[in-house]
């Protein structure tokens, strides 16, 4: 099965779901990872399988001025209409800054909280995150991630747009819980779709989604 070039789109595509996994896999409240440039991009068919990219990129860490990484990613769509996720495998060269000090702040601060944390519109109508959000706006797109992977074909590609809303859980041990009602932003069909995330989050064991859904898009008028 020989390599072939991509299209920007299907490159594109493919690139922001490693992105996402690297987000879900390496993210939280104190990092936030964003596709800076995909520099190599091939795929080739394996027979009765799937379809499998071959992925070079340039990641940064926004909140670490201009700290970039190389990444090297290799995606598995399964062919046919499986629910399957893709398989999808990425190295990361050299390191990512360390992000304890983020950590153990946002975690003493919502540790420290008398009433649970609650919030609505992040970022608000104008592109505004309210201050003290943004590592409950990273913590979301972290979550988003795993959704987007686990939804994600060939032929789609989501982004976290806005958190709708989020309400922090009361829990006996030494997790935070938090359950985010966001919109997810499916680039090709230009759908935003409602998506219900609970996720559990510790300084040492990172992000993990305990259930997610998709949700039913009311109409507004």
């Amino acid at each position: 099965s020989r390599m072939e070039a991509l299209p920007p789109s299907a490159a594109g595509r493919a690139a922001a779901l490693a992105t996402a996994c690297v987000r879900y896999g390496r993210g939280g409240p104190g990092r936030a990872l964003s596709l800076r440039a995909v520099t190599a991009a091939s795929a080739q068919d394996i027979g009765n399988v799937g379809r499998k990219y071959h992925l070079k990129l340039v990641l940064e860490d926004i909140l670490e001025k201009d700290h970039t990484v190389n990444c090297t990613a290799e995606i598995l769509y399964h062919l046919g209409n499986t629910n399957a996720a893709p398989d999808v495998h990425f190295e990361i060269e050299g390191e990512l800054k360390s992000t304890d000090k983020h950590d153990n702040i946002f975690y003493k601060r919502i540790k420290s909280l008398k009433e649970e944390l609650v919030a609505q519109d992040i970022p608000d109508s104008h592109g505004n995150v309210p201050l003290g959000m943004e590592p409950i706006r990273l913590l979301a797109q972290a979550a988003a991630g795993y959704v987007a992977w686990q939804n994600s074909t060939e032929n789609t590609r989501y982004e976290l747009a806005q958190i709708k809303h989020v309400r922090q859980a009361k829990r006996s041990d030494d997790y935070l819980e938090f359950d985010y009602m966001v919109l997810l932003h499916e680039f090709v069909s230009q759908e935003i779709i409602p998506w219900q995330m609970t996720v559990l989050w510790h300084p040492l064991h990172g992000v993990k989604v305990t259930q997610n859904s998709r949700q039913p898009k009311h109409e507004e008028h």
